[in-house]
């Protein structure tokens, strides 16, 4: 995976089930997947040693790794983790 940006969380977040990262306001979030196809958008990193989705709109970007932008169909990205 391609790490694409940092970010830092604009407020806490609990997942609802076991596919999405949890993390409180002020961590520090690492991007690797962008999913496209939800009608919220998530996004796929890591905070920490814990990988899952979480939704963008809770992540103020700070730093850009690369251009490149990965995005995956919902319905695959599922099987990478």
């Amino acid at each position: 995976a391609v790490l694409m940006c940092r970010g830092k969380a604009v407020r806490d977040f609990t997942g609802p089930d076991c596919r999405f990262v949890n993390f409180k306001k002020g961590e520090a979030v690492y991007v690797y997947y962008k999913l496209i196809g939800e009608p919220t958008e998530l996004w796929a990193g890591s905070v920490g040693s814990d990988f899952g989705y979480f939704p963008k709109d809770l992540l103020e970007i700070n730093h850009n790794y690369t251009n490149e932008e990965l995005e995956l169909p919902t319905d695959v990205s599922f099987g990478y983790f």
